[in-house]
């Protein structure tokens, strides 16, 4: 895999000349970050070498560079899912490149169901841990040169920064909540009686993303922070049916005080 990951970030940093020390995925609805950057170099995911290509609406599929807060970044303009038919390793690839494009922090977002009940839909989730139910992106044969073989999780999300994403969020006025995430594969939405397992086990929201993306992360030894958008609830007496477009809408609806967040929070010393 190494010699497939050096050939993309030969070419990306070809085209883009940029080195970023902050990585961002963008989860779905959630791409309007991008329009607070000063942004250096777009790259579509079709052009770059080996990437996937985001089949889902409300994600752009582009690989924006550029400057916020006074931090260079990159960032996912839309993400990569294991249903979409990707495997576990394509899904997690673009994290593996930021990382040897120099990135030393990821901040990663999603959009999700809320099984708390003191959530609302529109609301934040700081993640502070997580329950994976989808298949672990390590499985299959390692490579030391990326990672240790049995990668500690004891620390999945940053504890030093979610800490100061909490305080920026109280000098804002914004309010938030933290929270376990558990990642299942999707595309369904989850029955009446899933969403109270998922809840009975430990979680506080439920989504189809983002802890593949972690895993292989903390395997890199890369930094972690990561915020969830309630889209829906999955909360006995307040299930409802729901589309796409709702959760795209709903994220939508949410993403200023989201960026608000995270432009605060990149202007803090977050980088060891």
């Amino acid at each position: 895999m190494l010699e497939k990951l050096e050939k993309t970030v030969s070419y990306i940093k070809t085209v883009a000349n940029f080195e970023p020390e902050i990585g961002i995925i963008l989860g779905t609805g959630l791409g309007g970050l991008v329009d607070e950057m000063k942004i250096t170099a777009a790259i579509p995911y079709a052009e770059i070498p080996n990437f996937p290509v985001s089949t889902v609406q409300g994600h752009q599929g582009r690989l924006i560079f550029g400057e916020l807060s006074g931090r260079r970044l990159v960032a996912m303009q839309g993400r990569f899912h294991y249903y979409e038919g990707y495997s576990s390793e394509e899904v997690t690839f673009p994290v593996r490149i930021m990382k040897l494009l120099g990135v030393k922090l990821l901040v990663v977002s999603n959009a999700s169901g809320g099984l708390n009940a003191d959530f609302a839909v529109g609301d934040l989730m700081l993640i502070n841990d997580h329950i994976n139910l989808m298949p672990n992106p390590l499985i299959g044969k390692n490579d030391e040169r990326l990672g240790t073989r049995f990668p500690d999780m004891s620390e999945a999300y940053d504890k030093r920064i979610l800490q100061k994403a909490v305080e920026v969020a109280k000098k804002l006025d914004v309010k938030v909540h933290q929270g376990v995430y558990a990642a299942v594969t999707g595309p369904t939405f989850e029955t009446p009686a899933e969403y109270y397992y998922i809840r009975v086990i430990g979680a506080d929201a439920v989504g189809m993303s983002t802890v593949p993306e972690v895993i292989v992360a903390r395997h890199m030894k890369l930094p972690v922070f990561a915020v969830s958008v309630i889209s829906d609830l999955g909360v006995k007496g307040k299930i409802q049916e729901i589309s796409h477009q709702e959760v795209v809408d709903a994220a939508a609806t949410a993403q200023p005080r989201m960026t608000k967040i995270i432009k605060a929070l990149l202007a803090e010393d977050i980088l060891q």
